[in-house]
């Protein structure tokens, strides 16, 4: 197994976020309920990039921000309906929040990362 790391965002409805996170390139990986009645939890990648949604309220906090590294951010911008890449100095990115306030900048670096 490959090491990653994998953020825990806070969502309402898992099912929903899944379909917003798909425009940005995610695919559902699986997802886990310890009962019928319970939160949902699901893991979502995109290549190398993993997130975990979470509908359990303890898990984490609404309203972070996560960075994801991308090779094309002007296709991900028209995507998502952005109009406006930001041109940085160390690169390009734009921000779009997800429908629980959870924010991601996305963006491609002027060198490599390492």
């Amino acid at each position: 197994m490959d090491e990653h790391l994998a953020p825990v965002l806070r969502v309402a409805d898992a099912d929903a976020s899944v379909r917003w996170y798909e425009r940005l390139g995610f695919v559902k990986q699986w997802e886990h309920r310890f009962a019928p009645d319970l939160p949902l939890y699901v893991g979502i990648a995109r290549g190398g990039m993993h997130l975990h949604l979470s509908e359990h309220a303890g898990d984490a906090r609404p309203g972070t921000l996560v960075y994801l590294y991308v090779g094309d951010v002007d296709a991900l911008a028209a995507a998502c309906g952005i109009g406006e890449v930001h041109d940085m100095e160390w690169g390009r990115d734009f921000v779009v929040t997800d429908p629980d306030g959870n924010r991601l900048r996305v963006g491609t670096p002027k060198t490599a990362v390492p």
